[in-house]
This record gives C-alpha cells, sequence and structure tokens, in this order.
C-alpha cells in the first residue's frame, strides 16, 4: 500500500509559467525542454542535500507548471537508513492503516535545500538553457550555410575581422577577404556564409567575401528572374577584388538573360558593382555548343575561329592580331577566367601565329604556357595599344548600357554576317583587315568574275 502526505503549501506556479513563456519567447527554447530542465535541477538538489536520490520523485504538470517533489520510503520496523526507510510508528502517526513494507511518499519543500544544493540546482537549470540556446543558433545559421547575409562590422582581431550576424558572431579570415579591401566598425556588409561549426562555446561562423558563389548569391537577390528560376547561372569564374565571368541562360525565349541580368540602364549589375567594391562583372550568353562558349567567354575580345574537343576538354582558339593582347587580357586574366568559366583549356594565337604554324588546326600551345611579356613588348608597343588602355577596359554597368550588350549589337560584334561565321580558311583571308567583302571592286574584270 502506498500513500502520500503532504506537508507542504501549494507551489506558486504562475511566476514560473510566466518566466518559462517568456524565455521561450525570447531565446526560441521549448517550454518542455525548460521544465525537463527544472525537474532535473530538482533532482541534483535532493541528491546534493541528501545525499542520494533514487527514491526521490517529480511531479510537474506542464499546463500549468505545478510541481511536486516526493521522497518514497518504506515502512519497517527498524530503520537503518533515514534517506530510504520510515519506521513503523512514524508512519502510523500519518497514517493508521500503514503496515510493514508500505510505501510512504512524503513531500519534499524545496525552501529546505540548502545554499549550496539550491545554487547548484540553479546552475543546472542555467546550463541547459545556455547549450539550449547554442545548439537554436547553431541551427539557425546552419540553415543559413551557404547563403549571403548582411552583418555588422565589430572589431579586427588580428587580422581577421569579427562580424556580428545579429545572434551570433561570425569571423571572416584574413584570406576571405577582397585584397585591399577594410572596414570601419558598424560598418554593415555582406558576406557568404562558408560553414559552420558546433564548439562548447557555440557555433563557430565561417564566412567570406571572395568565394564565387557570393556573386552568384547577390544576383538571386538583386534579379528577379534569376530568383524565380528563369534565368539560370550556368557558371562563374572569379578572381575576387578584379573581376567575374558569369554565364547566364534563360529558360524562357522572351526574356534576354544578359539583359534581365544588367538591369534597365546597368541599375542591376552596378548595385552588386557596389557591394563588391567596384569588381568589374563580365555577363556572357552560356551556349551548348563549347566552342560559342568559349567565344563568348573570351569577350571583349572579336574571335576569328574556336576548334574545341570536347573529350580532351581542350580549345584552339584564333584571333586577330590586334585583339590578342585584349584577349588574354592583363597578365592572362581574361584568358584564365574564360578557361575556369567553360571548363576548357584554351590555346589562343593570333591569326599571323597561326598561319606561321602551317595552319589555323596546326598548333599546340596551351594559353597557360605563352609568354604574355613578350605580347605585352610586341603589341602595346603602338600608342593605340597601351597598356593602360586595356587595363581600363571593361564591361562593367557603364559598358552594358553604352555599345556592347545593346539587343542585338553582341552577336553582330563577334560575327559581322553569317557568312563570315561560317567562311573557311580561305573566307578568313579575304575577309581579313586587308579585304573588305563588301566593298564593290573598280575592275571590270573582277567584278565580271564575281557576277
Amino acid at each position: 500500500m502506498a500513500k502520500t502526505t503532504k506537508n507542504s503549501k501549494p507551489n506558486d506556479s504562475r511566476e514560473l509559467l510566466e518566466a518559462l513563456t517568456l524565455i521561450e519567447k525570447e531565446k526560441n527554447i521549448s517550454k518542455e525542454t525548460l521544465l525537463e530542465a527544472i525537474e532535473n535541477s530538482l533532482l541534483t538538489a535532493c541528491k546534493n542535500h541528501f545525499g542520494k536520490a533514487d527514491n526521490v520523485k517529480v511531479e510537474m504538470n506542464h499546463d500549468t507548471c505545478e510541481y511536486h517533489v516526493y521522497a518514497e520510503k518504506t515502512v519497517v520496523e527498524q530503520v537503518e537508513d533515514p534517506v530510504l526507510e520510515i519506521s513503523l510508528a512514524e508512519a502510523r502517526m500519518r497514517d493508521s492503516k500503514y503496515e510493514v513494507g508500505d510505501i510512504v511518499r512524503e513531500e519534499i519543500q524545496s525552501k529546505d535545500f540548502g545554499r549550496i544544493a539550491t545554487q547548484n540546482a540553479k546552475n543546472v537549470i542555467l546550463q541547459k538553457i545556455r547549450e539550449e540556446e547554442r545548439k537554436v543558433i547553431y541551427d539557425q545559421y546552419y540553415g543559413k550555410s551557404k547563403d549571403v547575409v548582411t552583418g555588422i562590422v565589430q572589431r579586427y582581431i588580428g587580422k581577421n575581422v569579427s562580424i556580428n550576424l545579429g545572434k551570433a558572431d561570425a569571423i571572416l579570415s584574413e584570406n576571405e577577404m577582397i585584397k585591399g579591401e577594410t572596414f570601419e566598425p558598424t560598418q554593415r556588409v555582406k558576406v557568404y556564409i562558408l560553414d559552420v561549426k558546433a564548439t562548447s562555446r557555440g557555433p563557430k561562423i565561417l564566412v567570406s567575401r571572395t568565394h564565387p558563389e557570393l556573386v552568384k548569391r547577390l544576383f538571386e537577390e538583386e534579379v528577379a528572374e534569376v530568383r524565380d528560376g528563369i534565368v539560370e547561372i550556368k557558371s562563374i569564374a572569379r578572381e575576387a577584388g578584379s573581376r567575374t565571368k558569369m554565364a547566364v541562360w534563360s529558360n524562357d525565349p522572351d526574356v534576354d538573360p544578359v539583359g534581365a541580368c544588367v538591369g534597365m540602364n546597368g541599375s542591376r549589375v552596378n548595385a552588386i558593382v557596389d557591394i563588391l567594391n567596384g569588381e568589374k562583372i563580365d555577363i556572357i550568353n552560356w551556349d551548348e555548343n563549347a566552342a560559342l562558349l568559349i567565344q563568348n567567354a573570351l569577350s571583349p575580345a572579336k574571335v576569328i575561329s574556336v576548334i574545341a574537343d570536347g573529350e580532351e576538354k581542350t580549345a584552339k582558339v584564333v584571333v586577330p592580331d590586334y585583339q590578342l593582347s585584349l584577349a588574354i587580357g592583363k597578365e592572362g586574366q581574361n584568358a584564365r577566367l574564360a578557361a575556369r568559366l567553360t571548363g576548357f583549356k584554351i590555346d589562343i594565337k593570333s591569326e599571323t601565329q597561326a598561319r606561321e604554324a602551317g595552319d589555323f588546326m596546326d598548333y599546340e600551345t596551351d594559353y597557360e604556357d605563352v609568354d604574355y611579356d613578350e605580347y605585352d613588348d610586341e603589341y602595346y608597343e603602338d600608342e593605340a595599344y597601351e597598356k593602360d588602355a586595356f587595363e581600363e577596359e571593361s564591361y562593367d554597368g557603364d559598358a552594358y548600357e553604352d555599345d556592347y550588350y545593346e539587343e542585338g549589337d553582341y552577336a553582330d560584334d563577334v560575327y559581322p554576317d553569317e557568312e563570315y561565321k561560317d567562311s573557311d580558311e580561305s573566307d578568313r583571308v579575304e575577309y581579313s583587315d586587308e579585304a573588305d567583302p563588301e566593298e564593290e571592286s573598280t575592275d571590270p574584270e573582277e567584278r565580271s568574275q564575281n557576277e
């Protein structure tokens, strides 16, 4: 037989309920978890107070937060352990029906606990709250991994920067900063979350300003067509702080992917350029045809021919002599980004170099082995092709709105007409700078032959 005796006043559970509700709202910790922590703390307090808590039971109403703590004691003739046992005489003083072997449930008042026991119980509750809070924050930011968030710069920690993301701090390491970029306290900055790790001190969040995906996420935020999936960003190649090349494709034939990303008067791309502190962005059309994709990727340089090997992932490109330095770019940047964007190793030759090698097919030098200093000396001697002119060559927002990406101009800029596009080697000679295919001959015999 088991009976319960109460020697305490009713618990004032209303204040506890209000406190738990407030914590649940502010820290996003469930009330059930908090009540479980309170139960464990009461058991801990009993163990500290009595030396053991094997016979202690906690009953708690999760709706009203009313709780009771009981010690279950066995009725015996001779008490050997007062924590676990109660004498028959004492038990019958509470209820005359008790017999040896019965269980008496005696309520324990929490106010009877000593100072140390109470403090330990408090620490158990606080520790559980901290653990749950760290877990909630970890889950929150782990869900944002590989995404862009806005943070506020707090301070420099050595060469790294601490950035507050709201409920947690992130670390922007020196390796993930754009070269030459500096920050001021309270400055707002957009960063890409690289990784979120759980530690004993809370989540450790690593962010980046150099990752190519940062550019992609910024376009998803800025361009509705990209966000809705109408325009897809197929590939991105980036040298942070300098230039980014991005290939885009439209799933709707009525939507121009490049125009959608550039925006009216370059408004959309300019907004992203500002976030990246002036980094130049080239936007090109994606094409399933590798040769056409490589041709687009080498813009703003004009291309005469592209021969791509899909199995070997190599491509041989011929450009006009005066376009070679532009195709390669300063220190090979344009060709290097085009190679990353397309996934092909690109060998770029001028028309003269290709012909000296035998024909357009007979050359094997990869662009990475080209002596760029040689090109600088050879092609920058003329004042019309000074280095400064090519270094400043960029199709950022301002260039997009002028003449390069206007509707219809891009394709015509690369190939003046379809006949030139499909011409063979002999046609290329005829259509070179020395001969204008559109110019009518003044020789009567030539005119007659042409007719």
